[in-house]
């Protein structure tokens, strides 16, 4: 599955069924052309059989916080999948929670190397050797199958395998999902926060729902901007999945808060998005040290030791 960044008041949807290769290009105009907070698009492999959807065999759907344009959307899926399948575009009003329910609905868990991401109605989905991670998305942001949530699992496996981080830091926590798995995995306090009260709540939820809050009570801050995520420093280990803007800004934030030797795992970026963020981190002195890309999205491992700003010469 591929899905955007949502809006947290999701109340106009439009869909359209068809092949792999459409859905995963209409999905991507939306990303580049939609605010965030405007647009979320979600395109998934249909289950065989589903039922009222024989063929094709992919659905991508577009939620809209406000009454979307529709000719100009139209336009927009002409531009990426023809003429023809803007004409079978449909248009409808939902509940303001309904995206959540539609986007979720018939979705496989997801693997992560130990950590398995799924929804209430696949528990038990995992085995004796991983961590289940029970997500019910609500209005926040991380279900598991973005391509960003499953690098920066992948990444926080790598890094569990490497060493034990002592503290650890999730920037946009969303569901929690990044900071629960961590937490689960290391059975020690994870600090995370986020910009939206609804994705604070929503980690809350989580948390309870997996027995982590002894280690886990997410915080409504804009970036490490709270009391708490400051003093819990300095980090071993930081997460942050969030969009390449606010992730250059606190650049210098998240690297005065990184331990010596502390690994930085940033994730929310397209391709083309990756040179100009890794700029902003050299800067502080932290250097690329790995990189992952899933669905076109980049994750990236940093750490301390390389691109420190050079010293200006005398006149």
């Amino acid at each position: 599955m591929l899905e955007g960044l949502p809006p947290n008041d999701a109340s106009f949807l439009c869909r359209l069924a068809c092949d792999e290769t459409t859905a995963r290009a209409v999905a991507d105009l939306v990303v580049e052309m939609f605010d965030p907070a405007e647009a979320a698009a979600s395109a998934f492999d249909l289950a065989p059989n589903a039922p009222g959807w024989s063929s094709p065999d992919w659905l991508v759907e577009v939620y809209f916080a406000d009454p979307p344009d529709e000719d100009f959307v139209r336009g927009l899926f002409a531009q990426a999948a023809g003429p023809e399948a803007a004409d079978r575009l449909e248009f409808a009003r939902i509940d303001r929670a309904d995206w959540v329910r539609n986007a979720l609905d018939g979705l496989a868990p997801v693997r992560a190397g130990r950590f398995v991401v799924h929804g209430a109605h696949d528990r038990g989905a995992a085995r004796a050797h991983e961590i289940g991670l029970e997500i019910e998305a609500a209005l926040a942001f991380g279900t598991g199958h973005h391509g960003t949530t499953r690098g920066c699992l992948l990444q926080l496996d790598a890094a569990l395998k490497r060493g034990r981080p002592r503290r650890v830091l999730d920037v946009g926590t969303g569901t929690g999902v990044l900071a629960l798995a961590a937490a689960r995995a290391l059975r020690a306090p994870v600090m995370a926060g986020d910009i939206d009260a609804e994705s604070v709540r929503t980690a809350r939820d989580n948390a309870r729902r997996n027995g982590a809050t002894p280690w886990l009570r997410p915080v409504l801050a804009a970036g490490v901007g709270h009391p708490a995520l400051a003093a819990g420093g300095p980090y071993d280990l930081i997460l942050a999945n969030i969009l390449a803007r606010p992730l250059r800004a606190i650049a210098p934030a998240l690297a005065r808060l990184a331990a010596p030797g502390a690994e930085i795992v940033l994730s929310g970026l397209l391709a083309s998005d990756v040179a100009g963020v890794l700029a902003a981190y050299r800067a502080q002195g932290l250097a690329l040290a790995g990189r992952r890309l899933i669905d076109g999205w980049a994750t990236l491992r940093l750490r301390r030791g390389g691109g420190a700003p050079r010293p200006r010469r005398a006149a």
